[in-house]
């Protein structure tokens, strides 16, 4: 009677015998639950204009995953705001690489730092915030992705593209299915700009156009890929400036 109960209970629910034997017997079924593909999960993009900023910056709320999600965070503005990132559900962050200074005549005032918590936790309402330690009113971007069912970071690259139309990341290498995160951040003094991804990357965010006051211009964009290759992105963009470009390979365990 019980095993009837059982079979009942799982047809009500709209799973198939043959499913729950599957997943029972260690079979494939289960096997590709537990090694789910990488995949774009939720993201926001918080912007303070110059001069009206306020500490700390706070992304706007959005519901990631409770486990199994890779968070990456940039901070972008003043180099003197360089304190470490918080959320709301205590992850550990670590700094992927070096700040990065902008090019275009700022000497070291301003810079981008990229910050990652693989393994994350998560749930609705999640935030981070950056204290802005050397300047509350400064301009600064702040884009916040997570990578679903991605344990690792397999690949980086980060490239500063010199001045012009068409600005070309460096190259990432995956192994297997992966999804790639790739942001610009615009170096010209210019307050209104376009900068569109090829090689079937899709634009998720993005501050292309400034307030007078100023702010940082920054595009976010990502692309799922099957298998393993070596891939990079072209910024198409005008007027003609450089950037700073990131890109991200990120898989499962």
């Amino acid at each position: 009677m019980q095993g009837c109960r059982d079979y009942v209970a799982a047809c009500c629910r709209g799973t198939s015998v043959a499913a729950l034997l599957l997943a029972a017997s260690g079979t494939p079924l289960a096997q590709a639950a537990a090694t789910a593909l990488p995949a774009l999960g939720a993201h926001t993009l918080q912007t303070q204009s110059e001069g009206l900023g306020t500490s700390p910056v706070v992304t706007r709320p959005i519901t990631t995953q409770h486990r199994d999600s890779s968070l990456i965070v940039f901070n972008g503005g003043y180099s003197s705001n360089d304190s470490s990132p918080q959320d709301s559900y205590g992850n550990r962050w670590k700094q992927l690489g070096n700040d990065v200074p902008f090019g275009n005549g700022y000497g070291d005032r301003f810079n981008v730092k990229a910050y990652l918590a693989l393994d994350a936790k998560g749930g609705p309402g999640h935030t981070v915030s950056f204290a802005k330690n050397g300047d509350a009113a400064g301009e600064i971007s702040v884009p916040f992705v997570e990578i679903t069912h991605a344990g690792v970071l397999q690949d980086v690259s980060q490239n500063y593209a010199p001045t012009g139309l068409v600005m070309t990341s460096a190259s990432v290498t995956t192994t297997g299915p992966a999804t790639l995160i790739a942001v610009w951040w615009g170096d010209g003094g210019i307050k209104r700009m376009t900068a569109v991804p090829n090689n079937g990357f899709v634009v998720i965010d993005s501050f292309l156009k400034l307030p007078d006051n100023s702010g940082v211009q920054c595009a976010v964009a990502y692309k799922q890929v099957v298998a393993a290759g070596t891939y990079n992105v072209s910024w198409t963009g005008a007027p003609a400036q450089g950037a700073i470009l990131w890109l991200l390979a990120f898989q499962s365990k």
